[in-house]
């Protein structure tokens, strides 16, 4: 007999690194970072017609401190790029980082030395959103997305470094890696 049969009708159970990734989700504070016309689109999904507050992340900060969310919204020049790595370094941990636009994450039309082809150069990229520019119920869908990430990602280790060794883990598991291992 277990504990499920003896709690009662409304009792939960959970694990920690659940609730914790409950919560976490629940609370993500963005920081402001709009770069180009991406960042209009950002704006409209925080008015009233997109509501980004039922997300609970209306307020954007103005402090790298205070937000968890990077949302890099439009192209990164070369000149900026020192800057946005500063603002990443700046903010606690766990933090995440959403590439708005495809001038973000693959320098889009502008193909040249001043701008930096895709922000992954600079800062670890959790979220790619494509579009130019994308629209506010594009960057609703990939918030959606990122809560997922954020439900499922695991207490106690590096998330980067977790995300490593299950793919790692996963590639030793496919039966051609194991081919190749065994010829070497």
């Amino acid at each position: 007999m277990g504990l499920e049969e003896k709690a009662s009708s409304g009792f939960l159970l959970t694990t920690i690194e659940g609730f914790a990734g409950y919560v976490r989700k629940a609370s993500v504070w963005p920081v402001t970072f709009g770069l180009a016309c991406c960042a209009i689109e950002m704006m409209a999904t925080g008015g009233p017609r997109y509501d980004i507050s039922r997300f609970g992340m209306e307020v954007f900060r103005a402090s790298p401190r205070q937000a968890d969310l990077m949302i890099v919204a439009g192209r990164v020049s070369q000149k900026m790029a020192p800057v946005v790595r500063q603002v990443y370094d700046q903010m606690p941990e766990p933090k995440w980082v959403l590439s708005m636009g495809v001038c973000a994450s693959s320098g889009g039309m502008f193909n040249n030395y001043a701008v930096v082809q895709g922000v992954d150069h600079i800062v670890p990229v959790d979220i790619y959103l494509p579009g130019c520019p994308p629209r506010p119920e594009m960057l609703l869908n990939a918030i959606l997305a990122l809560h997922d990430q954020i439900q499922k990602s695991p207490l106690g280790v590096d998330r980067r470094q977790a995300a490593k060794a299950a793919e790692a883990a996963a590639l030793e598991a496919t039966p051609t890696s194991r081919m190749t291992g065994l010829l070497q």
